[in-house]
């Protein structure tokens, strides 16, 4: 039984290869999508993801349900902690202008399984994302014309009685969201008039709001008589923070267009600062409005704003409200079928995902496949599905993606410049190994973090401070510090902070609720995780960070993406188990499919490439594709004149590497039959066909 178990070589390559790192091209700038987006398109595309139907609905529900007019408080902070998330976003998006946005951003300073899985959440995120506005685009177009569609559709079609399913299809949700998707399979330049006019709408009527509710404004009712400024107290605005927190999620968008903007180093840091302030300035001063023209325990948390005119007598204002927000939904459908497929894309073309994806319509210069087959699932699920249950559970996967992004930046900053130093094991292979020598260079190159780590002449050193090296400043007090790689003991720091940041705000939530902790204990634990974490923010402090004048830097730097960890880990904290339990079978489900993708077999095997066991049969070769599914033959294939050698063998799709798998299966049974098509085509008396049938559950059970 030993002998199958891996040894610790192994367990160390195989850490190494899920850890891999990925090393863009020199030319960062040079793409197949069209750079045709200014600092305008990118804001107004920012300002769309952000401000739809949060606006329009959570500033009512919070208001009335969770902090009163203390509301304005909770935006203030919810726009504090999204600043620093999307300070964080600012940088990598200048600094790496590739589309993927926290995918990406992950890739490239923290290893490619974290990647994956941040990629994959945020997949979830906006398809369900873009599902949920649309049936609420729906709802909201249904209640201007008094129900009428939801009426006809229950008499005329049926209604469900299904758990999880909605109670009756809802054809509108789904035919917006196929309209919606035939507009961005036109391109950007397109997709980008269209969200500006929407856009545009939308802040007329949101300035018509303001002006016309201070004029309506009644200062009596944040007075004590009604419940006062903060009836639900510090409680209910920490409460409300958390809710107003997710009102803002839709900056990323910006950084999922870096691809296509004509000046990503300023465009994309301008775009989110501008989009951010112009957002958070729209929902602050919307619920003062708001609070001020009715009472708060008044409003209507489905259509607040426009039952608010309502109740005032003016009704053609209300129905100009009303026309607004389906705009403004119209601009997040927008902004999410616009970043899905980008973030596809990305992973498609590291072969993280169906290589279809990563196709890119020569004229159109969009990826036309992710666009029309997500768009289909989202027209989908806003079909059939009942998504209030769901909706929750987009904000984990944000958060996550968050928290990634935020110490990616920490570790991105006290690492060398790869412009600064060798690279070596930089094969012409995606996620060549350290130890195999250059090639052509012409595809992507990965490494591992850990050996990129040990790049650094230790003599060279000792003469220049090189980023992620211990300051001179503190060498003589820690001296056991110098021994260390740069960029080691960051590393190390921040994963403990990552830790203490958890432990932390656990015991914040759990602590007095959950966990029923005396106090003493309660209070020890506090101050041990919060020593912890700031030990761990002064250990990255005390070492040499990178100093760029040429792209746009977070300030700051740990305190800025600290901050931002701690406040996201919080709000991920604070969500209902059931959310959690949803985001594990999802992450499961990553699993899986990262583990069938071509990186992820070669990421997930444990041992180092050796001879099979059993020469393998004839293999059908294709050299057709730049971009193959590699495996080793160290016995070569002497029918087709491939010679033995350890480089790999080059499959291009996902079709090659099953026949592989089934000839290794029949092989093993004693079933020499090749299964090449030219070989053995699937015909009429082709012996494969039998021998397939009798091992297909053996077969199933190893795929």
């Amino acid at each position: 039984m030993a002998r199958w178990l891996p040894r610790s070589t192994d367990l160390t390559r195989f850490c190494q290869k899920l850890n891999r790192v990925k090393t863009l091209e020199d030319d960062m700038m040079e793409t197949s999508f069209n750079r045709c987006l200014s600092t305008i398109d990118l804001t107004l595309l920012g300002i769309g993801g952000m401000v739809g139907s949060g606006l329009y609905v959570l500033t009512g529900t919070v208001a009335k349900e969770i902090a009163g007019p203390a509301v304005i408080v909770s935006f203030i902070i919810a726009g504090f902690a999204s600043l620093l998330a999307a300070l964080c976003y600012a940088e990598f998006g200048a600094r790496v202008p590739k589309t993927g946005s926290a995918y990406m951003f992950t890739y490239v300073s923290v290893g490619e399984i974290w990647a994956f899985l941040i990629g994959w959440n945020v997949l979830l995120e906006y398809m369900i994302g873009g599902a949920a506005v649309a049936r609420a685009w729906s709802g909201y177009l249904d209640s201007i014309f008094n129900h009428k569609i939801k009426n006809f559709t229950e008499t005329h079609v049926g209604t469900w009685q299904v758990p999880f399913l909605a109670r009756y299809p809802d054809f509108l949700a789904a035919a917006i969201l196929l309209v919606a998707t035939a507009f961005i399979s036109f391109g950007a330049k397109v997709s980008s008039w269209l969200n500006h006019v929407f856009s545009a709408i939308s802040m007329g009527v949101i300035l018509f709001i303001l002006i016309m509710g201070f004029v309506l404004a009644q200062p009596k009712n944040w007075s004590t008589q009604e419940g006062g400024f903060a009836p639900y107290g510090l409680s209910g605005i920490m409460a409300g923070t958390a809710t107003c927190f997710y009102a803002f999620v839709g900056f990323d968008v910006i950084a999922a267009s870096s691809e296509e903007a004509r000046n990503p180093q300023r465009a994309v840091p301008r775009a989110i600062a501008f989009s951010l302030g112009l957002a958070t300035g729209a929902y602050i001063l919307v619920s003062v409005v708001l609070t001020l023209m009715v009472p708060w325990h008044t409003l209507d948390p489905d259509s607040a704003l426009a039952d608010a005119f309502y109740r005032r007598g003016y009704a053609w204002a209300g129905f100009l409200v009303a026309a607004g927000s389906i705009c403004a939904m119209n601009t997040v459908l927008l902004s999410n079928l616009f970043s899905l497929p980008r973030i596809v894309y990305a992973m498609a073309e590291d072969g993280l995902f169906f290589q279809v994806f990563s196709r890119v319509h020569p004229r159109t210069q969009v990826p036309v496949v992710g666009i029309v087959v997500f768009g289909l699932l989202m027209a989908l699920l806003a079909l059939v599905f009942d998504l209030e249950a769901l909706v929750q559970f987009l904000s984990i996967g944000t958060l996550l993606a968050y928290t990634f992004v935020a110490a990616s930046i920490i570790v991105l900053r006290f690492q060398q410049h790869k412009g600064d130093v060798p690279t070596p094991g930089a094969s012409g292979q995606p996620n060549a190994e350290p130890h195999e020598g250059p090639s052509g260079g012409e595809l992507k190159e990965y490494e591992s973090f850990s050996d990129k780590l040990h790049l650094v002449d230790r003599g060279k050193s000792k003469e220049q401070r090189e980023p992620g090296q211990l300051k001179a400043a503190f060498e003589p007090y820690l001296e056991f510090l110098s021994d260390f790689y740069p960029g080691e003991v960051v590393t190390v720091a921040v994963v403990t902070l990552m830790v203490s940041a958890i432990c932390l705000c656990s015991i914040l939530v759990f602590g007095n609720t959950h966990l029923h902790l005396p106090t003493w204990s309660y209070s020890l634990l506090l101050v041990l995780f919060s020593l912890g974490f700031l030990l761990s923010l002064l250990l990255i402090w005390v070492h040499e960070q990178q100093h760029s004048t040429q792209t746009f830097q977070i300030p700051l730097v740990p305190l800025s993406p600290a901050l931002s960890i701690i406040l996201n880990i919080y709000l991920m904290l604070k969500l209902s188990y059931m959310t959690w339990l949803r985001f594990a079978v999802w992450l499961l489900l990553g699993e899986c499919s990262y583990g069938c993708s071509r990186e992820g077999e070669q990421g997930l095997s444990w041992h180092s490439p050796a001879p099979l066991a059993v020469p393998l049969p004839h293999l059908w070769v294709c050299k057709a594709y730049p971009a193959p599914f590699c495996l080793r033959f160290p016995f070569g294939d002497t029918r087709r004149g491939l010679p033995s050698s350890p480089e790999p063998h080059c499959f291009p799709d996902c079709y090659s590497l099953f026949l592989l798998k089934v000839q290794i299966l029949l092989k093993a049974l004693g079933q020499s039959h090749p299964l090449a098509p030219e070989a053995a085509p699937w015909g009429s008396g082709s012996p494969c066909l039998s021998q397939g049938l009798r091992v297909l559950p053996l077969l199933l059970t190893c795929l």
